[in-house]
């Protein structure tokens, strides 16, 4: 019985944190970073302030555990599309802002992250925390582009590490222009954009 009860409890926990961060997804895109408080998220997921303090340390610690599973999911996606590319076309696909990154709450929850980005900007430990994981994340999205790119034989016009920090912010910035003007055409612009950095053979060395 007691090992019974010490799953139960840990059920029990997993399902508070879940709906916690099923939450604060919800208000964060309803509300922004910003004007999002404890109170409305917990509200949200039928808790008290106690269990969000208790899984996340505050509304900070609950979006970046939020971000972080997010982000997660994105590089799992990611690595089975890149891995999966059977030419350039198919790679360059796979890099497009688009498709779930696009649905129908991503410009509003684009607009959150940028308050939360102008938020840390004046808090040093929160904004090293946050570049730490985020160079974490871009180091294996360059790993799986460094394979896949060998394997296709396909050659960058700059550096994937660069390549990588500049589609992130390109799909970061669409999302944010979509959120003020929904009819930017978000993945022609990519698709553009990251042809360019990873052009046809013939393109080579061509001024």
């Amino acid at each position: 019985m007691a090992g019974l009860s010490r799953l139960t409890r840990a059920q029990q926990q997993q399902r508070t944190h879940q709906r916690l961060l099923k939450a604060g997804r919800a208000v964060f895109v309803r509300r922004g970073f910003l004007a999002a408080t404890v109170e409305e998220i917990v509200a949200e997921a039928g808790y008290t302030r106690g269990a969000l303090y208790k899984h996340f340390g505050g509304k900070e610690g609950l979006w970046l555990a939020i971000t972080e599973a997010q982000a997660e999911e994105h590089l799992l996606h990611l690595g089975d599309r890149l891995d999966n590319a059977s030419d350039r076309d198919e790679l360059i696909a796979a890099l497009i802002p688009g498709g779930s990154a696009f649905g129908e709450d991503e410009p509003r929850w684009s607009v959150a992250a940028y308050e939360f980005v102008a938020w840390i900007a004046d808090q040093p430990e929160l904004s090293a925390t946050v570049v730490t994981a985020q160079r974490l994340r871009e180091e294996r999205i360059v790993e799986m582009l460094e394979r896949n790119c060998a394997r296709l034989g396909i050659q960058p016009a700059m550096p994937l590490p660069q390549v990588v920090v500049l589609v992130g912010a390109l799909g970061g910035s669409l999302a944010l222009r979509r959120a003020v003007d929904p009819a930017t055409d978000v993945r022609t612009i990519g698709a553009g954009v990251i042809a360019a950095v990873f052009p046809m053979p013939s393109e080579k060395g061509t001024s």
